[in-house]
């Protein structure tokens, strides 16, 4: 998700903290406060020293795979042109829904304003 929207550490931790489809795509509770942008630094060296990112890229290819996003064509990446439309495509749509989330609720706040005006209207 880091990599997809361009963020430097710093931003991705704050991302973590401040936006609710970080947190669920993380399974994090909504009142989850985050971690230090040092972590994913850090994280990234124990997969380096431990082996591990073979094991995760090989993860990550198989749910690809069962999600239709790669077919087996002998060696892929996962930098391949299709998948990053596909997650441009997600994540355009994910802008959507928040330009529509953040709409609704200016909206809620204006009607709750104008509720009040007309209440204080009527005591005139």
């Amino acid at each position: 998700m880091q990599f997809v929207e361009g963020l430097s550490d710093r931003q991705a931790a704050d991302a973590v903290r401040s936006r609710i489809d970080w947190k669920y795509a993380l399974s994090l509770e909504l009142i989850d406060p985050g971690f230090d942008a040092s972590v994913l630094c850090e994280f990234r060296a124990r997969l380096v020293d431990g082996g591990t990112g073979p094991a995760l890229l090989d993860a990550m290819l198989a749910r690809f795979k069962e999600s239709g996003l790669l077919r087996a064509r002998g060696q892929q990446r996962t930098d391949s042109t299709h998948v990053l439309a596909v997650v441009r495509s997600v994540n355009r749509l994910e802008f959507v829904g928040e330009t529509l989330r953040a709409a609704l609720n200016t909206l809620a706040l204006v009607e709750a304003g104008l509720a009040r005006w007309f209440d204080f209207l009527r005591l005139v």
